[in-house]
C-alpha cells in the first residue's frame, strides 16, 4: 500500500471518527420573577462607571490605582495566562508533531580474540583489522495521533472552558476590588467623622469642667456633679485613642487593596458630601448573565461535563501515524549522499483489553466531579439571587433607618439643649443634663454608622447584580491594558 493511500484513509478514518461523552446542556434556573424591592429598570446605570456618581475625585483616583496596582489583580492575571498554556498544549495534540535527531558517534570494539596480523604488518596499512568505527546519522520524524473518538478534543474542550472560568475568576476580583476599595473609603470616612465627634464632645465636657472647677470653689455644684462630668470627659476621651486605632487599620487596609505598603490615605469629601449613585433595578434573570461567578460556576461546569467525554474515550483503540526520512553513513563524507537515505512510514492501533476497573474508575470520577460543579453552579444562582435581594432590601431600609436616627439626632441636640439650660437656672440637676449629652453623643455616632452603612448597601447592590461596569473597570487594569482574553488564542476556534 502507497504512502499516499495509507494518509488517505488515515485522514477519512479521522474526519469519520466520532466525539464520544455527553454534549453540554446549560441547567434550567428557577428564576424569581422580581426582587423582594420592586426597583425600576436601569440597565444604563449597571453599565458605568458607578463608584464615579460618588462624585469624589479622590475616591476615583483611589479605585484607579487599585485596578492598576492591586496584588490580587496580577496574580489573577498570571492565572489566566497559566491556564492558556494548558489549552495550546492540550489543543496542539490535535495537530501533527514533527521532531528532528541529529547524531555522529565513534566507537572502539575489543580486539580480544581476532586473528593477528602478519608480524611486521603497518597498524595503519588498509590489511591491519580496524578496532574503530564511526556513524553518522540525521532523521526528521513526524507523528500523529488520530482523534478518532473526541479524547483530545473533549480535553480540549475542558481546557477551554477551565480558561474562561479562570477569566471570570479575574472578573470577579476586579468586582471585588473595585467595592471593596469603595466601601472601605466610606467605612474611613465614617471613623472620620466619629472622630471628629468625639473630639468636639471632649472639647465641650473640658469646657464644662473648667466651668464646673471654678463653681465648686465657690459652692456653687457640688462634689459628685464635678465628678460626673468629669466622668464623662474621660469616657468621650477615651473614645478618641480608639476610633484613631480604627482609622489606622483602615488606611492600611485600603493601601493594601492600592498594592502599596501601609501609609496614610488622602481624603476627598467628607461623609455627609458624598453623592448617593443610583441603584439598578434589572430583572433576576440578568444575573445569569453578568455575574462572574455564576460565569465561572458554568464554564467549570462545562470542563466538568467535558472530561467525562474524555475519560469514555479511553475505551476506544488509538489510531497512530508515524513518519521518518533521514540519512546514515558510516563516513561523513557519504552523509547525506542518495545511498545513505533512509525512511519509515508507520502505522499503529492500540487499545485497551482489561484494566481492572482504571477506565471504569475514571469515568465514574468525571461523572461525580460533573455531580459537584453542577451543585457549584445551582449554589451560585442562589447565593447571587440571595445577595442581591439582601442588598436591595439593605439598601431601601438603611435609607429609612437613616432618615430616622437624623430626626433622632435632631431631637437629642434640642433635648441637650433645653435640659442644660434648665440646669442653668436651676430647675434641673446635672445628672439629667449629662444623661442628655451621653444619649446624644451615642446618638451622633449611631447615625454616622447608619449614613454609612446606606452607602455600603449601595455598593453590596452593584456587587451583587454585577454589569457592565466590570468591563469598564478591566480597562483600567493591567490585563485590560495589554489584551483582554476574547482577543487572545482562548477566544479562537477549537478546530
Amino acid at each position: 500500500m502507497s504512502a499516499r493511500r495509507v494518509a488517505t484513509l488515515a485522514l477519512a478514518a479521522m474526519l469519520a471518527g466520532c466525539t464520544v461523552g455527553p454534549n453540554f446542556t446549560k441547567p434550567v434556573v428557577d428564576t424569581p420573577p422580581a426582587w423582594r424591592i420592586d426597583y425600576p429598570q436601569a440597565a444604563d446605570v449597571a453599565n458605568t462607571r458607578w463608584w464615579e456618581q460618588f462624585g469624589d475625585p479622590v475616591l476615583t483616583e483611589l479605585i484607579d490605582t487599585a485596578l492598576r496596582e492591586n496584588r490580587d489583580l496580577v496574580i489573577a492575571a498570571a492565572r489566566v495566562d497559566a491556564y492558556i498554556g494548558t489549552l495550546d498544549t492540550t489543543r496542539a495534540k490535535l495537530y501533527p508533531q514533527a521532531d528532528y535527531n541529529l547524531d555522529a558517534n565513534r566507537n572502539r570494539a575489543t580486539g580480544a580474540g581476532a586473528s593477528a596480523p602478519p608480524a611486521g604488518t603497518d597498524p595503519y596499512s588498509p590489511g591491519y583489522p580496524s578496532l574503530y568505527s564511526s556513524l553518522y546519522q540525521g532523521v526528521l520524524g513526524a507523528k500523529w495521533q488520530l482523534d478518532l473518538f473526541g479524547r483530545v478534543r473533549r480535553q480540549t474542550e475542558s481546557a477551554q472552558a477551565q480558561v474562561y472560568a479562570t477569566e471570570q475568576g479575574r472578573r470577579g476580583v476586579v468586582l471585588s476590588v473595585v467595592c471593596g476599595v469603595a466601601a472601605s473609603y466610606v467605612a474611613l470616612r465614617s471613623l472620620d467623622k466619629q472622630l471628629e465627634i468625639a473630639q468636639q464632645t471632649a472639647k465641650n465636657y473640658a469646657d464644662t469642667q473648667r466651668i464646673f472647677d471654678l463653681r465648686f470653689k465657690g459652692g456653687v455644684v457640688s462634689k459628685v456633679e464635678l465628678a460626673q462630668n468629669q466622668s464623662a470627659y474621660q469616657q468621650a476621651l477615651a473614645a478618641i485613642p480608639a476610633l484613631e486605632q480604627q482609622i489606622s487599620a483602615q488606611e492600611n487596609l485600603i493601601a493594601v487593596l492600592l498594592g502599596r505598603n501601609p501609609s496614610p490615605i488622602p481624603r476627598g469629601r467628607a461623609l455627609g458630601d458624598l453623592a448617593s449613585p443610583e441603584l439598578p433595578g434589572n430583572l433576576p434573570a440578568s444575573l445569569l448573565e453578568r455575574r462572574p461567578d455564576i460565569l465561572q460556576a458554568e464554564q467549570n461546569l462545562i470542563a466538568a461535563n467535558a472530561d467525562i467525554g474524555a475519560a469514555k474515550a479511553l475505551y476506544y483503540p488509538q489510531f497512530n501515524l508515524t513518519a521518518n526520512y533521514g540519512s546514515i553513513s558510516a563516513a561523513f563524507s557519504n552523509f547525506l549522499t542518495g545511498p545513505a537515505a533512509v525512511w519509515l512510514l508507520a502505522a499503529n492501533i492500540t487499545g485497551p483489553l482489561f484494566t481492572a476497573g482504571s477506565i471504569a474508575g475514571q469515568v465514574t470520577t468525571a461523572e461525580a466531579q460533573t455531580q459537584v460543579a453542577l451543585g457549584d453552579y445551582q449554589k451560585a444562582v442562589l447565593v447571587a439571587f440571595r445577595e442581591a435581594n439582601d442588598a436591595l432590601v439593605g439598601t431601601m431600609k438603611k435609607r429609612e433607618e437613616n432618615a430616622a436616627q437624623a430626626l433622632r439626632v435632631a431631637a437629642l441636640r434640642e433635648t441637650a439643649r433645653l435640659t442644660r439650660l434648665r440646669f442653668n437656672y436651676g430647675y434641673a440637676g446635672f445628672f439629667e443634663v449629662l444623661y442628655a449629652e451621653n444619649e446624644l453623643f451615642a446618638g451622633e455616632l449611631a447615625a454616622v454608622r447608619t449614613n454609612a452603612d446606606r452607602y455600603t448597601q449601595i455598593i453590596a447592590v452593584y456587587k451583587a447584580v454585577g454589569g457592565g461596569w466590570i468591563d469598564l473597570a478591566d480597562q483600567g487594569t493591567a490585563a485590560g491594558r495589554i489584551t483582554p482574553v476574547p482577543e487572545r488564542a482562548a477566544r479562537q476556534p477549537l478546530f
